[in-house]
């Protein structure tokens, strides 16, 4: 599927897509096991002790791919966020201070998994990247829309826009800016960006979804490989133009509008 087809699917109707991720039994499971046994983890050993808790953790944190990494990210959590030379504050990826900061027993002890935030925000973290992984599976367009949607409230400066991986590469899709810009310094990529956007009009819900919508417009137009559509436009006799009438529509408007 196409990345504008696939994101509208998942983002029409946000509760109805928690609720069919919610019921999976594989999903179900895990969610049950966290609520019942996040209160027994009191310190961070309890926590890295805890496979199914620290993996779920960080699949909920959107770092799954780094379960394997266990004393790196033993590390992150043990210098807490307090410290500005800790590990989690040296990091450019905004998700490792998030994960410190929540899981911070060095700061709250034993209290640490008492809070809102590691019993229930977590679980509401768990279920929005499953929603995205899910999505990822039909179109990676589609899961890197769908988490910039949901993170970029946080963003207040532009610069945090060049820190997270996928906040990066919506940017630069969305405003048509080369990949090859991160070999600049830092402050010419933030003029590059700032040329083109003002990160305060993301807060506004109509202007962030034509930017979601001119993101993934982009991003099937720069990855053709991935749209598996039926051809409908034969180039030759041996040979067809494979776009699909959802993703020709979408161009129309883009070109109408931005």
């Amino acid at each position: 599927m196409t990345a504008v087809s696939t994101f509208r699917l998942y983002a029409s109707d946000t509760q109805r897509t928690l609720d069919t991720i919610s019921q999976r039994p594989r999903i179900s499971r895990d969610v049950e096991y966290y609520k019942e046994n996040i209160s027994n983890i009191k310190s961070l050993e309890d926590f890295m002790g805890d496979s199914r808790i620290f993996s779920f953790t960080m699949k909920a944190y959107g770092l799954e791919d780094m379960i394997y990494a266990r004393a790196f990210i033993e590390k992150i959590i043990e210098g807490g966020t307090e410290d500005t030379k800790s590990l989690a504050n040296q990091l450019t990826d905004p998700r490792y201070k998030e994960l410190a900061s929540d899981f911070d027993f060095h700061r709250y002890g034993s209290a640490t998994t008492s809070f809102s935030r590691v019993t229930e925000d977590v679980v509401d973290k768990f279920y929005h990247q499953a929603i995205e992984v899910e999505a990822g599976n039909q179109s990676t367009g589609a899961r890197l829309a769908l988490y910039f949607q949901r993170k970029v409230e946080n963003v207040e400066k532009t610069i945090s826009l060049l820190a997270d991986p996928a906040f990066l590469e919506v940017t630069q899709v969305a405003l048509g800016l080369p990949a090859s810009m991160s070999a600049t310094t830092i402050d010419k990529q933030v003029a590059m960006i700032e040329e083109r956007l003002d990160v305060e009009d993301l807060k506004d819900p109509e202007f962030l979804a034509k930017f979601m919508e001119r993101f993934t417009i982009l991003y099937d137009l720069n990855n053709p490989e991935s749209i598996a559509v039926p051809s409908i436009v034969p180039l030759s006799s041996n040979s067809y133009q494979t776009i699909s009438y959802d993703l020709l529509a979408s161009i129309q408007n883009l070109k109408l509008n931005v």
